[in-house]
């Protein structure tokens, strides 16, 4: 099976902070498997380490107050292209990522408040018809590598 997954969820320090999220369940699930490693917000020229950035009604913006929608569109983009490429038969991303959460993002207040919504690349790659899941929904993968 071909997996894209979100880099930081392998170990890759590409989190806005300059560390990851490296979880062992991804690791154990994706063993065997086909698999492209990915963070939009670096595709997209955002550096690491960066400021943090949160949806704010529709654009992003850094802790700063910087817009930066622009780097996450790109980023979506050039993501989506590498999907086009890839062929992945599931996405796996980061949950709560302005890039890349699935189900909730926070709020664009800094404060740690979550909403209902999904980051830039997320939404473009469910839009394009991919099957997106974060890591909050692996439930879904292990049935289908059961197959």
């Amino acid at each position: 099976m071909k997996i894209m997954v979100s880099a930081c969820l392998l170990g890759q320090a590409c989190k806005y902070n300059g560390g990851h999220n490296q979880s062992q369940e991804v690791l154990d699930l994706l063993e065997g498997q086909e698999v492209l490693a990915l963070c939009p917000e670096v595709l997209g020229g955002l550096g690491t380490p960066r400021l943090p950035a949160e949806i704010r009604e529709g654009r992003v913006f850094n802790r700063e107050g910087q817009e930066v929608t622009g780097a996450f569109l790109q980023g979506a983009k050039k993501a989506l292209d590498q999907a086009r490429d890839f062929q992945p038969d599931w996405i796996i991303l980061k949950s709560k990522s302005p890039s890349c959460g699935l189900h909730h993002v926070y709020d664009g207040s800094f404060s740690g408040r979550l909403v209902p919504g999904q980051g830039v690349f997320a939404q473009a790659a469910q839009e394009a018809g991919y099957r997106v899941l974060d890591t909050e929904d692996l439930s879904r993968l292990k049935k289908d590598l059961a197959k």
